[in-house]
């Protein structure tokens, strides 16, 4: 399956001389999406680690270096720029159907021949946040999810974010009142009841990009539907958090994931 879905790949020049990374062209939904590639170089079996980015377009693009740090934890990582992005085909859509580019990235890291017994965990940061609820609800075979500093209400992102409401008109066709069910559609919050794998929350409290009210919100519906996840606030951070204190949340959060069964 993996190369039904790859086009092409191509190496990338790697930040970590212990992690390989590749340029890849994948099939989604009939388009040609890139999106890139980061393996441990050492021999053996891993996990599949799905990383789904922020922003749109070229704010919040895949940094090397981010995915690099999570496959040097032990993981195979595929991170999509979605559709329409860096020479991809297609137009993004903010968690409309280009949801499909995630979904194919799952199938795409899923066949990966050093992923260990089709183990996936699906990550999302920001905007990837909506994008990794919606992938694991899409599939319950998802082995954990981790939404640090994400979005979990689309509704909630149109009227506390003013500078995204012209690109959000724009994309989505219309505002929450006009349109609500286009909004509900690619908020994960009405869907969550079928949803099979664990979350972790990781949230700043002085986040202004997302509000921390994103993750709180999150946390009640799943809580409410009896599913398993956890939570950490952090008071003094905003969206971005210190390297060093990012590192040592990478590393507790790829011992997590390591951890679900």
């Amino acid at each position: 399956m993996e190369k039904d879905l790859i086009v092409d790949k191509y190496d990338f020049p790697s930040p970590n001389p212990h992690v390989k990374l590749s340029l890849v062209t994948y099939l989604s939904d009939g388009l040609k999406v890139k999106g890139m590639l980061a393996e441990p170089r050492r021999p053996g079996v891993y996990d599949g680690f799905l990383y789904l980015r922020g922003g749109i377009k070229n704010v919040g693009m895949v940094r090397p270096a981010r995915i690099a740090q999570f496959a040097y934890e032990g993981f195979i990582v595929f991170a999509p720029f979605y559709r329409g992005n860096q020479g991809g085909e297609g137009n993004e859509d903010f968690a409309g159907d280009d949801r499909i580019d995630a979904f194919s990235g799952f199938e795409l890291i899923r066949s990966h021949p050093r992923v260990k017994n089709k183990r996936i965990h699906v990550f999302g940061f920001s905007r990837g946040g909506v994008m990794a609820l919606l992938t694991a609800i899409h599939y319950p075979e998802t082995i954990s999810v981790v939404v640090w500093g994400g979005v979990s209400d689309m509704i909630l992102t149109y009227y506390e974010r003013n500078d995204l409401r012209r690109m959000m008109k724009r994309v989505i066709g219309g505002s929450p009142k006009k349109f609500p069910e286009r909004f509900e559609w690619r908020t994960p919050l009405y869907h969550l009841d079928v949803l099979n794998a664990p979350v972790l929350i990781i949230h700043g409290e002085k986040d202004s990009n997302v509000s921390v009210d994103h993750a709180y919100r999150l946390e009640k519906r799943l809580k409410t539907l009896g599913k398993t996840v956890e939570s950490h606030y952090f008071k003094e951070f905003t969206h971005y958090f210190p390297p060093e204190i990012n590192r040592e949340i990478v590393t507790m959060v790829c011992q997590w994931m390591k951890n679900q069964i």
